[in-house]
């Protein structure tokens, strides 16, 4: 399965494609569709910036995702979640997805929107690791694994 193609922006107001354009190889995309998943998505920052520090080619992104609205109300939102991140690391990481949500969910094969669902991904799109919710011991070490598997078959 691959993640969708879509072009979208960043916080930083930068023009970026998902995924195909995001840094990292493999990245990890954090898709949440409700405002009170912040906290599962920072759940898992600790962890994935000591991904990073061990495997400095991986990265990490979250993607709110909104059903599409026109340009005055995107701003806005944009606007808001620009204001309450002060890191410019953290805008760069945050792109905000207004589509046709039931098509993604649908290419994506998620079946609800009351938490959060991740993708590890490689610079091609395919999807090589996918799962729900916070952060715990067990999907931490999953992801884990498939971040050494893939750098492993990488050096093949």
């Amino acid at each position: 399965m691959k993640f969708p193609h879509i072009v979208a922006e960043n916080l930083n107001k930068e023009e970026v494609d998902v995924p195909n354009g995001l840094q990292g190889n493999p990245k990890l995309l954090i898709v949440p569709f409700q405002r009170w998943h912040q906290g599962l998505v920072d759940s898992w920052v600790p962890f994935l910036e000591s991904l990073i520090k061990e495997y400095p080619n991986f990265d990490f992104y979250e993607l709110p995702t909104i059903r599409r609205m026109n340009f005055v109300y995107r701003r806005f939102l944009d606007g808001g979640m620009r204001a309450g991140i002060p890191s410019r690391e953290t805008r760069r990481r945050t792109i905000t997805l207004y589509i046709d949500k039931e098509s993604f969910k649908e290419a994506l094969e998620i079946t609800t929107e009351e938490t959060i669902v991740l993708f590890l991904v490689h610079s091609k799109g395919d999807i090589i690791w996918r799962n729900e919710g916070g952060v715990d011991k067990e999907k931490a070490s999953l992801l884990k694994e498939s971040v050494e598997e893939y750098y492993k078959f990488e050096k093949q």
